[in-house]
């Protein structure tokens, strides 16, 4: 992966993490274990800390940044999806932010809350924990069911365990130039959009 130091510091990657060879780690950077981080993904800490801590995802081509002596934190099983930019805030225990929201500076998303995807999330808001926040500029909906916990996650989980796929067998190949006969599926996951969740209760 792209990863440079600055000023003399260096990221910081446990073994048991998984970090895509395109995403960019630059200076104050700490990816703790099992964590994952997709591709075109962007950590940059030039100006402030960036902590990801145990179990967390982050997914291709996010961002993460923040200003001078303001950490941007990502705690356990935190997982942000596709696209999303954090600046200066923290993503609680279990929460998740979803595909290209935006989380501004001094902003907490509560644990196990939910940022629905496109959400704007203002400078300093704090959202509670358990609930779902939505639009521009994002607004407390609701108190998120026990099956909308489960199905993040259940989610989060099958980020932990693409984790461990990638580091046991993710390599750089060349594509075929047409699909070989008795062409191997994908392992099934078990997850599935929580619509689809829904229309099964």
């Amino acid at each position: 992966m792209p990863s440079y130091s600055i000023d003399g510091v260096i990221p910081v990657v446990d073994s048991s993490a998984y970090v895509h060879p395109t995403a960019v780690l630059i200076g104050d950077v700490i990816v703790g274990a099992n964590c994952y981080i997709g591709p075109c993904a962007v950590l940059r800490g030039d100006f402030g800390r960036i902590i990801l801590h145990r179990g967390a995802n982050v997914q291709d081509t996010c961002v993460l940044h923040g200003f001078p002596s303001a950490d941007t934190v990502v705690e356990e099983n935190g997982h942000i999806g596709h696209g999303a930019v954090l600046h200066s805030c923290i993503v609680r225990r279990d929460a998740l932010v979803g595909m290209n929201a935006v989380v501004m500076d001094e902003a907490e998303i509560g644990e196990q809350a939910i940022v629905a995807a496109s959400a704007f999330i203002r400078a300093g808001m704090k959202v509670p924990a358990r609930s779902l926040v939505a639009g521009v500029p994002a607004k407390v909906l609701r108190e998120l069911s026990e099956q909308e916990i489960a199905w993040k996650q259940t989610g989060t989980a099958t980020y932990q365990q693409l984790t461990k796929r990638c580091l046991a067998s993710m390599v750089e190949v060349s594509p075929l130039t047409e699909p070989e006969q008795d062409r191997p599926g994908l392992p099934l996951q078990g997850v599935q959009p929580l619509i689809a969740t829904k229309r099964e209760s």
